[in-house]
Formats: C-alpha cells, sequence, structure tokens
C-alpha cells in the first residue's frame, strides 16, 4: 500500500493536508486533516485515511441488497352512487291537515377559503466570476518572485498541476484561484517538481461524491446535511474553502458512524 501526502490549503494558524492510500494501483481512499502545523494536519490525515479504510474498507465489499419496496396498495374504491329512493305515493290524511308551511333547514356557512402561500423563495446562487483578474494575477506574480522561480519552474509546476505548462490556458476563476492559493502557501525553497499541488474544486467534488456513496447516503440526506451545515441547498453554492471543510465534515461523520 502506497500513501501519498499532499498539503491542499495553508493560512495563518491552520494548515489541511490531504492523504491518500493507493494499493496495487488501486486507490483505497482519502481523508483531509487540519491542524496548526503541517505535521499535526499530516498525522490527523493519516489517522483518518487508517481508519476509513480499515473498518470501511470490508464493509464497501459488501453488497447491499436493495431496498424492498411495499406491494403497491390497490385503488380504493369507488364510492357508490346513491340511487334516486322512489316517492312514497300520498297517503290521505286520517285527520285535519296542517297546512303550516315546514321550516327550512338551516344551511352551514361556506368556509373562507385559505389564503394561497406565497411560493418559497429560490436559494441564492453563487456570485459569477469576475470579469477583471487583474489584482489576482498581481498576486501571483508576487508570490512567484517570492519563490524565486522563473517561467521554467512556472511551467513545470503547472504542468504538474494542470496538464498545460501555460498560465494563460487557466479558463476558470476557479483554478485560478486553485493555483494561487497553493503557490502562496509554498515556503521557500520549494522545488516545482515536489511541491505540494493545488486541490482543485473537481477533485474536491469527487471526493465529496465517494464520501457520500461510503456513507450510504442517498441526494436527499447528503442536501440535508449541507443545510444543516452551511445552510446552502446546493454544493454549487459554496466556495472551494467551503466544499473543503464540507468534505471534513463528512469525513467526521463517517468516522461517528464506524464507532458506532
Amino acid at each position: 500500500m502506497l500513501l501519498e501526502v499532499q498539503l491542499v490549503h495553508a493560512e495563518v494558524g491552520a494548515r489541511v493536508v490531504r492523504a491518500h492510500a493507493v494499493a496495487a494501483g488501486v486507490p483505497l481512499g482519502s481523508a483531509l486533516g487540519e491542524g496548526a502545523t503541517a505535521e499535526e494536519a499530516e498525522d490527523r490525515a493519516r489517522e483518518r485515511l487508517l481508519a476509513q479504510i480499515g473498518p470501511l474498507a470490508s464493509s464497501a465489499l459488501v453488497h447491499r441488497p436493495a431496498a424492498v419496496k411495499p406491494p403497491p396498495q390497490p385503488p380504493s374504491s369507488q364510492p357508490s352512487v346513491p340511487q334516486p329512493r322512489p316517492h312514497p305515493a300520498p297517503i290521505a290524511p286520517s285527520g285535519p291537515v296542517d297546512l303550516t308551511p315546514a321550516a327550512k333547514p338551516v344551511e352551514p356557512e361556506p368556509e373562507p377559503a385559505a389564503e394561497p402561500q406565497a411560493p418559497a423563495e429560490p436559494a441564492a446562487e453563487p456570485p459569477p466570476d469576475p470579469e477583471d483578474w487583474s489584482a489576482e494575477l498581481a498576486r501571483l506574480d508576487l508570490a512567484l518572485q517570492r519563490l524565486g522561480w522563473k517561467r521554467e519552474q512556472e511551467c513545470l509546476y503547472l504542468e504538474r498541476a494542470f496538464g498545460h505548462p501555460s498560465r494563460s490556458r487557466l479558463t476558470t476563476y476557479a483554478d485560478l484561484m486553485a493555483y494561487l492559493r497553493a503557490v502562496e502557501s509554498l515556503g521557500v525553497p520549494s522545488d516545482p517538481a515536489a511541491a505540494p499541488l493545488p486541490l482543485r474544486r473537481c477533485d474536491l467534488l469527487s471526493q465529496c461524491d465517494g464520501l457520500l456513496q461510503l456513507l450510504g447516503w442517498d441526494a436527499q440526506r447528503g442536501r440535508r446535511f449541507l443545510e444543516e451545515q452551511f445552510n446552502r441547498g446546493s454544493r454549487q453554492q459554496l466556495s472551494d474553502d467551503e466544499l473543503l471543510r464540507f468534505n471534513m465534515l463528512l469525513e467526521t461523520a463517517m468516522l461517528e458512524q464506524a464507532a458506532t
């Protein structure tokens, strides 16, 4: 089994490390760890990963039968239509006839119609990507100058992280910010051939799908957990940092589930 460790997030007083286990080319799982230092975050990520692939690796192979749906209930029988009752033949009165008109039955007053409820407001969509990236590109140039990287070193790092050697081919704002955060978190000196790679949004979403599958949660259960933690109705409404924290909460829930 090969254990890979990657620094995915760094800020003042907080580091997040991702541990990834592979055996014979087959990924066994991954886990995130947070700590004040990179070493502490790495230890927590290793502990979570070992706890994950230990008790859960064998249980994940057990076939789970599909839930048996209850047999459909037969449709309720149509209510019988009352047949008109034949009017009885008039019977001649044996005594004096009372010509006083009968009192009319009091009809119940109709209930007031319920007021229509206002439709629920749709969940707020995430803000669109900014059109001007000049401030972020200026921060990137300063970070590269701090590292002492020339164009060759940056091209090598971009090739490892995104599969192409040019910064101009970063066409999404999310990829640019992932690249910027990764470069700003690197220490001096850093080798571009071995420096930790940025954790991209597509990787975070893929990891989230895997965690939900290990937990055995369907889309409705995952959406309810997301609303409880972030008051959002969709993962697309989360920023990259929020999505990273959401994955860490899923890992915590998975460890608690394994302990019970």
